[in-house]
């Protein structure tokens, strides 16, 4: 079985693996990637030849995580994980996501002035509340926590969590999920804060059916997000 793993927004979604199991462990190396603009492969390509007109730029690597052991540095573009080309972001998703956590990648990575130069990156696993955001990318939707505005007096007003963005053509555009749905229910449980979806999400396997139910405008609408498709 195959898994789509959804680009997330243009900025580059958190460096994640897939691994098939009732509740999803995604090895994580701590960086956050975008593709590269078609400006940047032709520089590239005019710098370091045509085989190297492609890639995926890394656009900051997370303090503490195993890309900050490895020396990785926001703008490297990675070209190859074990020396296999990387073209764009989703290849780099799908190589890491071949490795098993724990597991030494090597990588190669052009560095400004410096040029081609091989790091090693050892894959480590994906923090919970990490793990909750890709189970939702995997269906094709994201969620956020709005902020509140500042009421007199400085209080806030109570936030619920929203889905910010559905990926077309994903499970969840398909489903009929809608960007601005509040979300109230995934598979059953209530969830009123980020922390509760997030706790929900943990426990589900992207594979599997979800079912959410929403708030939309003044209504109460359940969604029903089909499983993966066997390939």
């Amino acid at each position: 079985m195959t898994r789509r793993l959804a680009l997330g927004l243009a900025l580059g979604a958190l460096l994640t693996v897939a691994a098939v199991d009732a509740t999803p462990r995604w090895g994580w190396v701590g960086v956050r990637i975008r593709d590269l603009s078609e400006q940047e492969m032709n520089e590239i390509s005019q710098k370091f030849g045509l085989r190297e007109g492609f890639g995926a730029m890394i656009v900051e690597v997370l303090k503490e995580t195993p890309a900050e052991s490895s020396g990785l540095k926001a703008g490297d573009v990675v070209v190859a994980v074990r020396g296999r080309p990387v073209v764009d972001t989703r290849t780099l998703q799908r190589y890491i996501g071949s490795a098993t956590i724990g597991e030494t990648v090597p990588m190669t990575v052009l560095r400004g002035t410096e040029g081609r130069r091989p790091v090693s990156v050892r894959v480590g696993p994906m923090p919970d509340a990490v793990v909750a955001e890709r189970v939702a990318a995997e269906y094709g939707f994201f969620v956020r926590e709005p902020d509140g505005q500042p009421e007199l007096g400085g209080a806030r007003p109570s936030s619920v969590p929203l889905v910010a963005g559905v990926v077309p053509k994903s499970r969840a555009a398909a489903a009929g999920l809608q960007p601005g749905d509040v979300l109230l229910e995934v598979n059953g449980r209530p969830v009123t804060t980020m922390a509760a979806v997030r706790e929900a999400l943990l426990g589900v396997s992207p594979d599997a059916p979800l079912g959410l139910v929403v708030r939309r405008e003044r209504e109460r609408v359940v969604v029903s997000i089909e499983p993966a498709r066997a390939l």
